[in-house]
């Protein structure tokens, strides 16, 4: 393979995985539970603040349960890839607004810690660790 040929290989790789976490975040926010194994792996572990779960039906109850939000609206930034043949570490930075029932708000920052490798069907998250660092009580809101 020459130079250009692995460039453009890693470049293909970086902009899929990085188009997974994107991915991610809308599935969340949008709720779209059967892209799920568009973004993960079927053995995928995930560790978070909600709980702990091990393959994608366990993951989707995991984040569909009546959490108590009316709607949540997630970001995610400064997005490092770590590449390794086949497989990748990815850290991307989390910040998440979920509006309650009635009048509030709270907001939500953390880590998010990535696992992926490439599959059959292109990259996939096997491994997801979510480290929060900071969450707001109910926030009073103007919208």
């Amino acid at each position: 393979m020459s130079d250009t040929d692995t460039l453009v290989r890693l470049l293909a790789d970086r902009a899929e995985i990085e188009d997974l976490v994107a991915r991610h975040t809308v599935w969340i926010d949008e709720q779209r539970w059967d892209e799920t194994g568009r973004i993960f792996t079927e053995d995928v572990a995930v560790t978070s603040p909600r709980g702990e779960a091990r393959g994608i039906p366990a993951l989707v109850a995991l984040v569909s349960g009546g959490n108590g939000y009316e709607a949540t609206l997630h970001t995610k930034a400064n997005v490092v890839i770590d590449l390794d043949g086949d497989t990748a570490a990815v850290r991307a930075n989390d910040l998440g607004v979920f509006l309650k029932e009635g009048n509030e708000a709270a907001v939500a920052a953390g880590t998010h810690h990535y696992t992926a490798r490439r599959t059959g069907a292109g990259w996939r998250f096997d491994g997801l660790r979510v480290a929060p660092f900071a969450v707001t009580a109910g926030l009073p809101r103007a919208i």
